[in-house]
């Protein structure tokens, strides 16, 4: 039997201020009772005399005065099971769809096991999007976390939603895990419908936090989501892929709740210990010896101000493996999906694609830096006063934004397609500007 115990000293908003009792852990699962309700709760601070409880749920109407807390010494579980797969789920794993109960396998614990470095393999296995600009140029290689950056302003739900919708990971037992982390009911409706008119959804899992929950239920719903995540990749064989958006939703709960624990404000107000709370999310992700699944990430932010040097973006650089950058004005040229390959990457990419599509992407990477370039000269000397050559390059770049970045939002454009346009573009180019191909490249593909 649980003891229930009196003791609060504040509290704000969803964070209950509690006098420390002996034996209670972190991240212990408490429950919170009053007259007229009962919430569950989590242990996030442990002091020698304060103990902060966040509440899980409605605060509202809550009376101090009347807190009784139950210590289960217990972490915080969610239930994970492979029925999870196709349905709509709330921040702790039930059910948000109406189509009934979901039977739990096991309970885990949300906070995850730290991987042990020694066990991981290096990721080598291409994924397929059927973005040609990710596909092609920045790929997603399975096991890892390639996040995207995108600014205010561009489709970036429209993205989302495709990139669940078709990504493929080369094998049958595949799994897509979304969590849409403090999002508008719009969007929320929009990326369910959307979602859930592909093929791919009987084998994916929505975890869904909207705006107007407590920030916790943010940090809940993240970890939640990787815990179902780990769950198949590692105990059933699925190779999974996580897409989390958006982590700046992510990143201002933790802040609110950091400042309602009276926390010391770092960079812009974030706390001193974003960085390590980033990695703990980050980290769990890639692909681990002697199981057959793995779990690749697909963090999504949207950078405060365009700001790329912002906290947010700027640790996320710092824990993952590249990124794909989306930039608003090829959103207002009408290019879909808007990605600015230049400072786009994958650092993980070479060791997952063949030695002629690593040449490949070199070119058409340095002929495309090359045109916005000269495309910067003929807009302060005039198109006529620049060369030949450099008004071939004027067109590559035209072409490459048209034809190979820009593609349907329900295209979904195989790695031989992709490749093929590249080729194609590169014709518009002398053969003796291709300079990062090999002889026997050029006697190939550019006829």
């Amino acid at each position: 039997m649980l003891i229930e115990y009196k003791g609060v000293v504040s509290l704000r908003g969803n964070i209950l201020f509690f006098k420390t009792v002996k034996g209670i852990k972190y991240g212990e699962k408490v429950i919170i009772r009053t007259d007229k309700k009962i919430v569950t709760g989590k242990v996030s601070v442990l002091t020698q005399d304060i103990t902060l409880i966040e509440i899980l749920g409605d605060s509202s109407g809550i009376n101090p005065q009347e807190v009784r807390i139950k210590f289960s010494g217990e972490p915080f579980k969610i239930p994970v099971s492979e029925g999870m797969l196709g349905r709509i789920l709330d921040p702790f794993g039930n059910p948000l769809d109406g189509f009934g109960s979901i039977l739990p396998e096991k309970f885990v614990d949300i906070s995850g096991e730290a991987y042990n470095p020694s066990k991981r393999s290096y990721p080598k296995d291409i994924l397929f999007t059927g973005i040609s600009a990710v596909d092609g140029l920045s790929t997603l290689v399975k096991g890892q976390k390639l996040p995207i950056f995108a600014v205010s302003g561009v489709p970036t739900d429209q993205l989302v939603a495709q990139l669940v919708r078709q990504i493929k990971t080369g094998t049958e037992k595949r799994a897509t895990v979304l969590c849409a982390v403090g999002i508008k009911y719009e969007t929320a409706n929009y990326l369910i419908e959307d979602i859930s008119s592909g093929g791919n959804f009987p084998k994916t899992a929505v975890f869904l936090n909207l705006a107007d929950e407590p920030p916790v239920n943010s940090l809940i719903s993240v970890r939640s989501a990787l815990t179902l995540s780990e769950f198949l990749a590692f105990e059933k064989g699925y190779d999974v892929v996580v897409v989390l958006y958006d982590i700046t939703n992510y990143c201002d709960a933790l802040r609110e709740i950091s400042s309602k624990r009276g926390e010391i404000p770092g960079r812009k107000g974030y706390p001193g210990y974003m960085y390590s709370d980033l990695a703990s999310i980050y980290e769990r992700a890639g692909i681990l010896k002697g199981t057959k699944g793995s779990v690749t990430q697909i963090p999504v932010l949207t950078m405060p101000d365009d700001d790329i040097t912002h906290p947010i973006p700027d640790l996320t650089g710092y824990i993952t493996e590249g990124q794909i950058v989306l930039d608003r004005t090829l959103h207002q040229r009408g290019i879909y999906p808007p990605v600015n390959v230049l400072p786009s990457l994958s650092r993980l990419m070479n060791r997952a694609v063949s030695d002629i599509h690593k040449r490949w992407a070199n070119q058409i990477y340095s002929a495309y830096a090359r045109a916005k370039r000269i495309e910067m000269l003929a807009s302060i000397v005039g198109e006529s006063e620049i060369s030949e050559i450099e008004r071939s390059y004027l067109e590559f770049g035209r072409k490459f934004e048209n034809f190979f970045v820009k593609q349907d939002p329900y295209q979904h454009r195989k790695l031989e397609e992709t490749l093929s346009i590249g080729w194609d573009l590169l014709k518009t180019l002398p053969r003796s500007e291709l300079v990062r191909l090999k002889k026997e490249d050029i006697e190939e593909f550019i006829k």
